[in-house]
């Protein structure tokens, strides 16, 4: 007979954070833990990549701190810089919510910064927005 673990496993705050916005961005916005092949001809849509920066039990076996670094592609800067506020957005509504096997709380801008993509010297940069949030999260 297997018994629980003496700890608490926390949930995957990309897997979180990739469910919750593919819900709720528009229908065909890439949503994703990487960036897709193929980047170019998804732009029209838009791209969001997930990506877990860091984070920290802050207290032990109830809650843990986590920083995500999502990147948002589009076909215009505009279209990025909105992408990136409905991303924003999202993540504030979820506060206090369960998602995705997750809750969570306390959740926090860092930054926004424009920082387009160049995938080759010969090419125009791709219009890009890193945004930066920390979640304090726990399972839901």
């Amino acid at each position: 007979m297997n018994s629980p673990p003496p700890f608490v496993v926390f949930p995957d705050v990309e897997q979180t954070a990739v469910t919750l916005l593919r819900g709720k961005l528009p229908t065909g916005t890439h949503v994703g833990t990487e960036w897709p092949a193929g980047i170019s001809t998804l732009l029209s849509a838009g791209i969001v990549s997930v990506t877990r920066g860091g984070g920290a039990t802050v207290q032990p076996f109830v809650t843990e701190d986590t920083t995500l670094d999502i990147d948002i592609l589009g076909a215009t800067k505009k279209q990025a810089h909105d992408l990136a506020q409905q991303v924003r957005g999202w993540l504030f509504a979820a506060q206090g919510q369960p998602v995705a096997g997750a809750r969570l709380y306390q959740v926090r801008d860092v930054s926004l910064i424009w920082l387009p993509h160049q995938p080759a010297p010969e090419t125009d940069p791709i219009p890009r927005y890193v945004l930066v949030m920390e979640m304090r999260i726990r399972p839901a």
